[in-house]
């Protein structure tokens, strides 16, 4: 019982402090992408709404989340909207073969070390942030379902009216 109570304890403490919340400001970062051709700023998409979307491969919803944020990334790219993914597989050729298996059309950068995770005190995979043209958080989404995708959309277009 003892052994149950203080694994309890540890699971609890080894949990972020804080999360960002909805009217924080986005932490900004810098990463490389994942094919290493450059970095990439959160702070460059400043005047964008931004879809930010921390992902790995060994997620299940991530095969129907990304796919879906490729689309919608197809559909509001023009009007100042993008899809920014954060991939915190430690093996970069996972998410590389993930990615032919589902490919995108937005940038992906790679977090290996869990440090962008950290910052925005993430709890669960996939989460997302949607963030509105002045870096402020308008939109925090875990997990991904069926029909989320309407949500999404929805609040995006919102966010690019404004």
């Amino acid at each position: 019982m003892k052994k149950l109570i203080v694994a309890g304890l540890l699971s609890v403490l080894s949990m972020p402090l804080w999360a960002v919340e909805v009217g924080q400001s986005a932490p900004d970062f810098k990463l490389s992408l994942l094919d290493g051709s450059k970095s990439v700023k959160l702070s460059d998409y400043r005047g964008q709404v931004v879809y930010l979307d921390f992902w790995a491969s060994w997620c299940g919803p991530c095969r129907q989340s990304l796919p879906a944020m490729n689309s919608l990334q197809t559909e509001l790219f023009r009007k100042g909207f993008t899809v920014l993914a954060v991939n915190v597989d430690e093996d970069a050729n996972a998410a590389k073969a993930f990615l032919k298996q589902f490919p995108v059309n937005y940038p992906v950068v790679a977090d290996a070390q869990g440090a962008t995770p950290d910052k925005f005190g993430l709890q669960g995979m996939p989460t997302s942030y949607l963030i509105d043209k002045n870096g402020k958080i308008a939109l925090v989404h875990q997990g991904y379902k069926e029909g989320d995708l309407n949500e999404i959309r929805q609040t995006a277009t919102q966010l690019l009216k404004k």
